[in-house]
């Protein structure tokens, strides 16, 4: 369900909006989540849509890139951009422009390794540099380190426990037996594209039991227990990062004041 200010609304409050098709199933899968997703403006919820939309095509791009899967020990990185440290994470270099580093991961990908969280960060900052405007993307996250689930703190990632996620969310595929000589395959982050379809990093893109499957083939021997998809969600931090949209893009949403009716339970007010 979608709260915007003190009212909900049903799909029947978007039909004027010229939103993609992307836009339209994300929009309708936070409208068929029991759990409220609460907006405190119409520009909040736009601004969702659009950056969730970014977050699955960059994972797509990375899906299609020539980026390599690879444990810290062997990560690699463009060095005309990076310097990659003692602990196989990347160092933006003096001079480099924070939305220059990470246009080149995709850009000259062949020339980049790394393991699945690195490139579930990598995607969020992506998507962030899209909708933002290229000065503002550069002054939030100047000094950039990618390594790990290690973020700049604008990003506002959170982390939490449930099964409601939507299209652009990551999501951790976990693998309890999974086999000692090779403890990257312990799991898997994936961004979930919606259409029963997650991309993670070294496996590709896969429906949940093809993630399953592949994370089944690097078990230890004798194991019983199969991978299988955590209940959590981790997702960045929307309402924050709208502040810093550019004002003159965020489109209006048309509500359809129609079939609009008013109730109240308690002090709440809402829409049906």
């Amino acid at each position: 369900m979608i709260k915007i200010a003190q009212y909900l609304v049903d799909n029947t409050f978007f039909m004027n909006n010229p939103f993609s098709e992307v836009e339209k199933m994300i929009l309708k899968a936070l409208l068929e989540e029991e759990q409220i997703y609460t907006y405190d403006n119409q520009k909040q919820l736009m601004f969702e849509l659009l950056l969730r939309e970014k977050i699955i095509e960059a994972a797509k791009l990375l899906a299609s890139s020539k980026a390599k899967f690879a444990i810290f020990r062997f990560s690699r990185c463009n060095e005309q951009f990076w310097q990659r440290n003692h602990l196989g994470g990347f160092e933006l270099k003096e001079g480099v422009l924070p939305s220059a580093g990470i246009n080149d991961i995709f850009e000259n990908s062949h020339l980049y390794a790394f393991e699945c969280a690195t490139a579930i960060v990598i995607v969020f900052y992506k998507a962030v540099l899209e909708v933002l405007k290229e000065k503002t993307f550069n002054e939030l996250f100047a000094n950039l380190l990618l390594y790990d689930w290690r973020y700049d703190e604008d990003l506002r990632v959170q982390t939490k426990r449930g099964d409601d996620y939507i299209p652009g969310d990551c999501l951790y595929f976990k693998n309890p037996e999974f086999d000692p000589e090779t403890p990257q395959w312990q799991g898997e982050n994936a961004i979930y594209l919606g259409k029963g379809l997650y991309y993670g990093h070294g496996i590709g893109i896969k429906t949940k039991e093809g993630m399953i499957e592949t994370l089944n083939t690097k078990r230890r021997k004798n194991a019983k227990k199969s991978a299988y998809l955590e209940k959590q969600t981790t997702r960045v931090g929307f309402q924050y990062l709208s502040t810093f949209a550019p004002q003159q893009e965020q489109a209006r949403i048309f509500l359809n004041p129609a079939h609009r009716v008013i109730g109240k339970i308690g002090s709440a007010t809402f829409l049906c």
